[in-house]
């Protein structure tokens, strides 16, 4: 954990929050500035800042997260109509914490990108 960093403060239960998910490699929360009616934060326990640091011992706590990000889009009745997953990175991205995290966004017809 660093310092300040909101999401290790929420994995460790210095900030409240409701998890919605949880086991040895991600948890799952709602984003608290939604931009859908479902949109949900996949954060991994362990405080990993940026993808560009990414090596072999991390892949599989990406895979954990990719996989508890199907499980939630299967519970929340939106696997089949459709979701959309976005990692922000860096400020020029909107990145604001700077522990990775995915966001899952669905529950209405999303525009396309690009």
């Amino acid at each position: 954990m660093t310092g300040n960093c909101v999401f290790c403060k929420i994995k460790n239960k210095k900030i409240p929050a409701e998890i919605l998910f949880e086991d040895d490699f991600c948890f799952i929360i709602k984003d608290i500035n939604p931009v859908a009616p479902i949109h949900f934060l996949i954060i991994p326990n362990i405080h990993f800042t940026y993808l560009d640091n990414l090596t072999d011992d991390f892949a599989p706590v990406i895979s954990k997260m990719f996989e508890a990000a199907k499980n939630i889009a299967l519970h929340e009745n939106v696997l089949e109509s459709g979701y959309r997953l976005v990692i922000n990175q860096k400020d020029d991205a909107g990145q604001e914490i700077p522990h990775l995290h995915l966001h899952l966004i669905a529950g209405i017809k999303l525009k396309p990108l690009g």
